[in-house]
């Protein structure tokens, strides 16, 4: 789908965001080198485990053998976030899951996301951490984005956008049966869930 939007649009900016089941390696990069002069952004959550690499070394003249898809591994992100040397930068962050503004801590920097089997893909990552975590705030997380280039805090606020649209799923699914028709054909979904919008228009 991503790919399609991008070939009907293909001059605009296009960033997609997605909760932790949308981390994978083959679509990351899908949206990443296939378009490689206009590729999709993506941001998602990344497991603090993730194997992250230095990126590949440049290949000696005369050298044999398949180029190298990786360079040395890194740290796992719940190493650097426990790291007392790693570097936090407060940010303020206007629309917190619809809980107004609120201050967190951030730490970022560039890898290499690499799985055998699969595509690396060149990204950044973003450790998020509640400075209030101790008196019940939030446990330190990571988000990646596969734009290497893009800061932190602009990472940040495009990942919190996603709320408004999971309310909003939520409630269609609450208040309008949305999802939870009996019929399981795409003519009948194709039927219903129109009428169900039209339905709520009326009220």
């Amino acid at each position: 789908m991503l790919l399609l939007v991008r070939r009907w649009w293909p001059e605009r900016e296009i960033v997609a965001v997605a909760d932790s089941g949308y981390s994978s390696l083959k679509l990351l990069a899908s949206c990443q080198h296939f378009l490689p002069k206009k590729p999709v952004t993506f941001v998602t959550r990344l497991r603090l485990d993730a194997a992250l690499y230095e990126p590949a070394p440049p290949r000696e003249a005369g050298q044999m053998g398949r180029p190298r898809l990786k360079g040395k591994r890194l740290p796992n992100l719940s190493v650097v976030a426990e790291d007392q040397d790693t570097s936090w930068t407060p940010v303020v962050v206007a629309e917190w899951y619809g809980g107004g503004e609120r201050t967190v801590e951030v730490a970022s920097a560039t890898a290499l996301w690499y799985s055998s089997g699969s595509p690396p893909v060149p990204l950044r990552w973003v450790l998020v951490r509640d400075p209030r975590e101790e008196k019940g705030g939030f446990a330190t997380q990571a988000l990646l984005c596969t734009d290497p280039g893009a800061e932190p805090e602009r990472i940040l606020s495009w990942f919190v956008l996603r709320w408004q649209m999971e309310p909003t799923f939520q409630e269609a699914r609450l208040h309008l049966g949305v999802e939870t028709q009996r019929q399981w054909t795409e003519k009948a979904i194709r039927r219903t869930t129109p009428a169900l919008y039209w339905a709520c228009s009326r009220w």
